[in-house]
């Protein structure tokens, strides 16, 4: 990984670097959709405890460049865990000015119509750090390292795929766990591939066509742990240039889950808004 501590030369590189895909993200256009997935288990070890798991993601994204990206998102699933099933449901609503570097999240889990986890807060880039205010239920404020917001690394990821990059890291923060940490990532990106007709998907995806998309993985590592370390989770998926993703595979360590897209409704025109 990159350095986190950089000599200057180092960092005038990578602000060089940066500006240039930064320049490539402002032509890309991403398109509000609504998108639902079938989840199931795609592996599971022994000590996990998981004999089954059936679920459904809704994800829906709209806005623009020019007033901001909205994102809601639902992941329910039921887990098999022999002597019981267990119901866990995930909703985030988030807020993403791109060109001011603001974020807004709330978050929160639930685990058989318990609520088990509630955190919300807005982000801000200043500098080199990010801070964070944290609004509920523990309100606090801190700062963490220059990150990546959610909508900022998906352009991110299709201004390095359209030029051919493969390998790179980033550093992200997306509100998720506690709100209170970044986590590092490594992007490997596929060459771009055409859909085929006989694709489980290719129903769903079919307002694009033959459009070329990238198979892409995304491994997430702990910052605060040194040395060698395998990710805490990586997903997988296949990306279309227009931010849509499709064929997910998420690997929590001791199970994986697969997601097919099973309907995608386009909202609007990317950047439809901006005048």
């Amino acid at each position: 990984m990159f350095p986190l501590r950089m000599a200057a030369a180092a960092t005038l590189t990578l602000a060089a670097s940066m500006a240039a895909w930064q320049a490539t993200a402002a032509t890309i256009g991403l398109v509000p959709h609504r998108a639902v997935y079938d989840i199931f288990l795609k592996e599971a070890s022994d000590r996990s405890g998981i004999e089954g798991v059936r679920g459904r993601m809704v994800y829906e994204f709209s806005g623009s460049s020019c007033k901001g990206f909205n994102t809601q998102f639902r992941f329910v699933t039921r887990i098999d865990v022999g002597d019981g099933v267990r119901v866990t449901d995930q909703r985030s609503n988030t807020f993403e000015d791109v060109s001011a570097g603001k974020f807004r999240f709330d978050n929160k889990s639930f685990t058989d119509d318990q609520l088990d986890k509630d955190v919300s807060g807005a982000a801000a880039e200043a500098g080199d750090k990010v801070t964070i205010e944290l609004t509920g239920p523990n309100q606090r404020e801190l700062e963490l390292a220059n990150s990546r917001f959610p909508a900022e690394h998906m352009l991110e990821v299709i201004a390095r795929a359209r030029k051919g990059e493969r390998v790179f890291e980033s550093r992200i923060f997306d509100g998720s766990e506690d709100g209170d940490q970044t986590f590092l990532t490594t992007t490997v990106v596929g060459a771009p591939q055409k859909s085929l007709d006989t694709d489980p998907e290719a129903k769903a995806v079919a307002p694009f066509g033959s459009s070329d998309y990238w198979p892409v993985s995304i491994a997430y590592f702990d910052e605060k742990k040194k040395g060698d370390q395998l990710p805490i989770y990586s997903q997988s998926f296949k990306l279309y240039e227009n931010g849509v993703t499709r064929d997910l595979t998420l690997d929590y360590g001791d199970f994986v889950l697969a997601g097919k897209l099973t309907k995608l409704e386009v909202l609007g025109p990317p950047n439809g808004d901006c005048k």
